[in-house]
């Protein structure tokens, strides 16, 4: 696959090839909504809680006698009915984790980066380097590549400076390539990456990787 190579002013200043084995699979629809749900589903925290009729406080007599009162006989105030009672049938921790084979996690995000540069949602720069650390230049990076939506910046490794230089722009995320995801692809509207974030995520997502 061939792809513009933009520099930081904006400017096109060549072109580049990013392996067909990642960038240019045809999607697999299936999969890549099965990655997605996986990743919604991992990430609940599952620690809604409810007591039972055995964990709340009180009731350890009858409210009245069985008989002669005239009203419904009762064992505890703290019966689901009751004001105050346990929750019948409610929620309490647990795990809402799903398995997925590392194969199938990897080609659905081949199948979301080739659909995002078949889309043209892909900025791929010579290189991603702010002199200082301000919002100012990354927004002013942004406008030099009408990026005019929400925004995947994808470092190859940690950057603390384009962190602190986009981090204030609405709708952009920084994410190192070895952190990159289905989800996070398909939300934002563009992915901005430096030639050496893209070699990483094909080193990692090539051929030879295990899928």
């Amino acid at each position: 696959m061939r792809i513009d190579l933009y520099n930081m002013a904006g400017e096109v200043v060549g072109k580049a090839e990013l392996l067909d084995e990642v960038f240019g699979v045809v999607p697999n629809e299936g999969l890549i909504h099965q990655a997605v749900v996986r990743q919604l589903a991992n990430a609940r925290a599952g620690t809604a809680s409810t007591k039972t009729r055995a964990n709340v406080s009180g009731g350890g007599k009858k409210p009245w006698r069985q008989k002669g009162t005239g009203r419904a006989r009762q064992g505890s105030i703290r019966a689901p009915h009751w004001r105050g009672g346990g929750v019948v049938f409610g929620p309490h921790p647990r795990s809402y984790a799903q398995a997925m084979p590392k194969k199938m996690r990897r080609e659905a995000l081949r199948g979301a980066l080739s659909a995002a540069l078949a889309a043209g949602r892909i900025r791929l720069l010579e290189r991603l380097e702010f002199a200082e650390p301000k919002t100012r230049e990354a927004a002013r990076l942004f406008g030099s590549l009408a990026v005019d939506g929400s925004a995947l910046i994808v470092t190859p490794q940690a950057d603390l400076a384009v962190v602190r230089s986009a981090r204030n722009i609405p709708g952009t995320r920084i994410l190192p390539a070895d952190m990159l995801n289905v989800v996070d692809v398909l939300k934002h509207h563009y992915l901005v990456m430096p030639v050496p974030a893209a070699r990483r995520i094909e080193q990692t997502l090539g051929p030879g990787q295990g899928g």
